[in-house]
């Protein structure tokens, strides 16, 4: 008869031991390989980033970071393959303002919310965009471009690398504060925009820094002005929009890593730790700043502010410019 109690009293400490040992499973995050999603296919500027960032995360981790490219529909298969995973840490989205500010402006049904729908991780750069010009264009300057264009209403254009991109937002939102018509010719990907550029079938575009530079070498396009609030540090002699007149031209393109969300606290907390070690990194900031990014963490916070911030702006531009993901 006095078994039972004992036999009570032994279940317990066992149920006890159990919880005790799945709470250390849980702080003792990671204890398996994590993947990270990368919503464009692979070769291009945010794959390339990313797998930088994979290499050294895996190392602040203690496990390794592995890359799953699930691109298609502007970022939309790979973003709302995230958000519906198991918000255990283990899949992760690193992905641009595309996902979280530009869709939402330009997508009436989202399979994903952007705000709601993910717990922001950080920010682990930013990369410019800049406005260029084919070289036997007469024009050098903002100004220049901006007589040029006035010129000739509606007669000239310009190449973004696809509709609904930042490049399109950039470019409209010049063409706004200068108030000027051109046509706008999107390309699907930055390389063959830039080669029509340089073959003068377009005569400007906007583009990514990153994707400038080597191009800018050839000497067949040039420069006219980035659209940040600061020069970029790879192209110094390069004037901001804001310097040449129009300062209230910020617009660049981020990028950030997230979960799904509902993260464990602890789990979240080891992630940001570790993205910011990742960041911080010496060899691996100079990885990113050679590919034309500028290295900069940002915690969850400052995202989800940033993210809170853009996305209404973004939606002006939209409404403004007729943009639409059609």
């Amino acid at each position: 008869m006095n078994r039972l109690p004992a036999l009570a009293s032994l279940l317990l400490m066992s149920c006890l031991g159990l919880a005790s040992m799945a709470g250390a499973a849980e702080t003792g995050f990671p204890t398996r390989p994590v993947t990270l999603v990368i919503p464009f296919p692979p070769g291009g500027a945010t794959d390339v980033n990313a797998r930088v960032i994979a290499q050294r995360l895996g190392k602040e981790l203690g496990q390794p970071v592995v890359i799953e490219n699930r691109a298609g529909a502007g970022t939309v298969i790979g973003a709302s393959y995230v958000s519906k995973a198991a918000p255990d840490g283990y899949t992760l989205l690193v992905s641009s303002g595309t996902t979280f500010t530009v869709n939402p402006a330009i997508r009436a049904n989202l399979p994903y919310d952007p705000v709601k729908g993910f717990d922001q991780i950080g920010l682990v750069g930013r990369v410019g965009l800049i406005l260029l010009a084919n070289s036997e264009v007469p024009v050098k300057t903002v100004k220049q471009f901006v007589d040029y264009v006035k010129a000739s209403p509606g007669k000239y254009s310009y190449a973004s690398y696809g509709t609904g991109t930042t490049s399109q937002f950039a470019g409209e939102t010049i063409l706004n504060a200068a108030g000027l018509k051109m046509t706008h010719v999107p390309y699907k990907g930055s390389a063959p925009a830039m080669t029509d550029l340089m073959g003068g079938q377009v005569p400007f575009s906007i583009d990514t820094v990153s994707a400038a530079i080597p191009q800018l070498k050839s000497g067949k396009i040039k420069a006219i002005a980035v659209t940040t609030a600061k020069r970029s540090t790879l192209l110094p002699d390069v004037p901001t929009m804001a310097e040449s007149g129009y300062p209230d031209i910020n617009m660049d393109s981020w990028l950030v890593v997230s979960a799904p969300k509902g993260l464990p606290a602890d789990v979240k907390a080891k992630l940001e730790k570790a993205l910011a070690a990742t960041v911080a990194d010496a060899d691996t900031r100079a990885k990113l700043t050679a590919q034309g990014m500028e290295p900069a963490f940002s915690n969850s916070a400052a995202v989800s502010e940033l993210i809170n911030k853009e996305l209404p702006l973004m939606r002006a531009v939209a409404a403004r410019a007729n943009i639409t993901a059609d």
